[in-house]
């Protein structure tokens, strides 16, 4: 993987820089480390899992209380009840059960799989800022405009510092578009999509957060 880009340009929302932004050199140092994306995404989805699915045993299926026929005599085989697992109706074996498939990871690698896959997308020149993400009106055709002038294409993680109704409002109707405040994004957001739109702000504030 290559060396990180130092500064990144902060456009307007009509596709025009108009600043640009020096990147703290100790988050956006080019490293990524895959194992630890790999094991981050993997706890993410781990943790986003119900763990509802359930079948039911054969004790735990009504009826099959009495034998279907007695032990010996009728020719056929054995049998005690007509709940088990070989007969329809009968019980399920080794089915699913509830549980909790949630798992934690260190702290510190949860924060350094986040730096891994922001400098993986800088190095693919996948991540862009803005000033500010705002539009005047809660309409569709306003936040296309704006993602048009910035020729993003495709699945898009807008990251905000605060998110306002009219962003909400106009961005929840576009395919491929998914919209968080900086403070909640994680490793998985970032992978998941190829573009990262983050507000100067924004961006300002997860440095911080993870230096």
């Amino acid at each position: 993987m290559g060396q990180a880009s130092t500064t990144i340009p902060v456009y307007d929302l009509k596709g025009k820089v108009v600043e640009n932004f020096q990147l703290d050199k100790e988050v956006f140092d080019g490293r990524v480390n895959k194992t630890l994306l790999y094991e981050a995404k993997k706890m993410y989805e781990a943790n986003a899992r119900r763990g509802t699915a359930s079948t039911k045993t054969r004790g735990e299926i009504s009826g099959g209380g009495v034998k279907p026929w007695r032990q010996k005599g009728t020719g056929r085989a054995r049998v005690g009840s007509s709940r088990n697992p070989l007969w329809r109706h009968g019980g399920v074996v080794f089915g699913p059960h509830p549980r909790d498939y949630s798992y934690s990871m260190p702290k510190k690698a949860i924060k350094k799989a986040l730096i891994s896959s922001l400098n993986a997308r800088l190095s693919e020149e996948m991540i862009k800022s803005v000033v500010k993400m705002e539009t005047v009106e809660a309409k569709t055709k306003e936040f296309k405009s704006i993602l048009n002038a910035l020729k993003l294409d495709g699945k898009v993680l807008v990251v905000v510092e605060t998110l306002s109704d009219n962003v909400k409002r106009s961005s929840r109707n576009i395919k491929g578009v998914s919209l968080k405040e900086g403070r909640n994004i994680n490793a998985r957001d970032v992978l998941l999509n190829e573009f990262l739109l983050i507000e100067k702000e924004a961006l300002e504030k997860l440095v911080e957060r993870l230096k």
